[in-house]
C-alpha cells in the first residue's frame, strides 16, 4: 500500500501502530491523489467554506511558521497545505473501508494487491555501504551558549519557558523514503507516526504526541514535557528510570506550564468551565524513551470554525513555552533556521468536521529532487535547565534517526 501511495504527488498516511488508548478512533489512515488542494495564506478559510458547502475528508499539514510566510520550507513544503483526497482507506479492527471517487472501490484494491512492494530491509540498517553524513547547523558550543543567554531571558521574566530546537541536515543525500519509513517506524513505532508526501518533499515521523483532536464537541491536547531513556535491556532499572521521571521536579515544571498553556488556548473557543485537565504528568513507555504526557480537554463553543480553533491553540504549547508571544518572538530571534513543517502538525479532517493532528517531532524531512534532507531536535527550557543535560536530551531524541541513516 505505501508503495501504491508514492505513486501519487500527494498522500498521507497516517498510523497508531497498535497503540490503545481512550481517544483513539482507527488503526490507520490512508489518502492518495488529489481531487481538490488548498494552500497559501487563506488556506484555513477556505476549509471553512469547504465545509459549509460539502462533506468530505481533508488531509494535510499546517507548517510551524504557516501564518508568517508564503515560501516553501527548505524541504520543499509548503507553509500550510491541504488536499481532499481521490481514494481515502481506513483500517478499524480487522475491516478496510476504502471510499474513492474513482469507478470502483474493488479496483484500488487490486492495484494496491498487484503494486510491486518495495523491499524493506531485514534489519535496521538503511544506508548499508553509505552512511548519510549529517551535520549540525550549530555546534554544540552555540548551542549551550544560546541556552545560556535563553536562561538571562528568563531569569529577568520574559519568559518562563522556551522551547529551543535545532538542526542537523545533509545535502545531495540519496535514500529510499520508503524504506527509511519503514525503518525508523520499524526502530520506533509510535501512535502519531506518518508518511506524507507533497511533490517531491516528504515527511518521515515517528511522532509519540498528539497536537489535538475533536471528537463532536469535545477538544482534547496531550502535550508531551519530560523526557528519559530507556533501558530496555534490566526491567528493574528501566521501571527505575520510569519513576526519576515521574518524580523530576524539573521535568514536572516544564509540563506543568504547557498544561496551563494550553488550557488558556482551549478556553478561548471552548464553553466556560468546561476545560478540564484529565491527566497530568501521566507516565508512558514508547520504544526509545519514557515521555511524561498530560491530557486536557473542553467542550467547544457551538459554530466554531476549524479556522478559530486552529487560530486559538497553534503552535501548540509543547513547541512553544510560555508565554506564547514573547517566546515566538525569541524563536525567531535565536533559532538558526525556520522550522518549515517541524513542530508544525499533520493530520486530517473527517466528512463529520471531527478531526486529529500530531505534532511533527522525531522526523525525518527530504526533497527527492535536491537531496536536501534533515531533522530538527528539541526542549523545554526553564529556569531549572542544565544546558550540558539539555543538549544530551535532543540527541536522545534523535537516537533513532541517527541510528538508520547511519550514524
Amino acid at each position: 500500500m505505501l508503495t501504491w501511495l508514492n505513486g501519487f504527488s500527494i498522500c498521507s498516511f497516517l498510523d497508531n501502530h497498535q497503540y490503545h488508548s481512550a481517544h483513539n478512533s482507527v488503526e490507520w489512515l490512508a489518502a492518495a491523489g488529489s481531487v481538490r488542494n488548498f494552500t497559501g495564506p487563506q488556506v484555513l478559510n477556505e476549509i471553512d467554506q469547504f465545509y459549509q458547502e460539502d462533506a468530505d475528508w481533508l488531509f494535510g499539514h499546517i507548517g510551524f511558521e504557516f501564518a508568517e510566510t508564503e515560501e516553501r520550507d527548505l524541504t520543499g513544503f509548503s507553509p500550510a497545505a491541504f488536499f481532499q483526497p481521490q481514494t481515502v482507506l481506513q483500517l478499524c479492527g480487522d475491516q478496510l473501508c476504502i471510499e474513492t471517487f474513482l469507478p470502483s472501490a474493488a479496483s484500488v484494491f487490486e492495484d494496491i494487491c498487484s503494486t510491486e512492494p518495495f523491499s524493506a530491509l531485514s534489519h535496521l540498517q538503511v544506508n548499508q555501504g553509505s552512511p548519510v553524513k549529517m551535520q549540525a547547523a550549530i555546534s554544540k558550543e552555540t548551542y549551550i551558549a544560546t541556552i545560556q543567554q535563553l536562561l538571562r531571558h528568563i531569569q529577568r521574566g520574559d519568559c518562563y519557558e522556551i522551547n529551543f530546537c535545532q538542526q542537523f541536515f545533509a545535502e545531495q543525500a540519496a535514500i529510499d523514503p520508503l524504506k527509511l519509513y519503514a525503518d525508523l517506524t520499524a526502530l520506533s513505532p509510535n501512535p502519531f507516526s506518518c508518511f506524507y508526501k507533497e511533490k517531491d518533499a516528504y515527511l518521515l515521523c515517528a511522532s509519540p504526541e498528539r497536537f489535538l483532536q475533536r471528537k463532536s464537541n469535545r477538544l482534547i491536547s496531550q502535550p508531551i514535557k519530560g523526557t528519559i531513556r530507556r533501558n530496555t535491556r534490566d526491567a528493574v532499572k528501566d521501571n527505575q528510570l520510569k519513576e526519576d521521571l515521574k518524580q523530576s521536579h524539573k521535568e514536572q515544571s516544564e509540563n506543568v506550564m504547557v498544561v496551563d498553556l494550553v488550557r488558556n488556548d482551549l478556553s478561548k473557543v471552548c464553553e466556560n468551565g468546561s476545560v478540564t485537565v484529565e491527566e497530568l504528568f501521566g507516565i508512558y513507555s514508547f520504544p526509545q524513551v519514557h515521555q511524561m504526557i498530560s491530557t486536557i480537554s473542553g467542550a467547544v463553543k457551538n459554530e466554531t470554525s476549524f479556522s478559530e480553533i486552529i487560530r486559538a491553540t497553534f503552535p501548540m504549547g509543547s513547541m512553544t513555552g510560555a508565554p506564547k508571544k514573547k517566546v515566538l518572538e525569541l524563536i525567531r530571534q535565536y533559532e538558526s533556521v525556520p522550522r518549515g513543517i517541524y513542530s508544525g502538525a499533520v493530520g486530517y479532517i473527517s466528512p463529520e468536521q471531527d478531526f486529529d493532528f500530531n505534532v511533527v517531532i522525531r522526523s525525518i524531512l527530504y526533497n527527492a529532487a535536491t537531496g536536501h534532507l534533515s531533522y530538527l531536535v528539541g526542549g523545554g527550557i526553564t529556569f531549572y535547565c542544565n544546558p550540558e543535560a539539555e543538549y544530551e536530551e535532543c540527541l536522545l531524541k534523535a537516537a533513532a534517526i541517527n541510528a538508520i541513516l547511519g550514524q
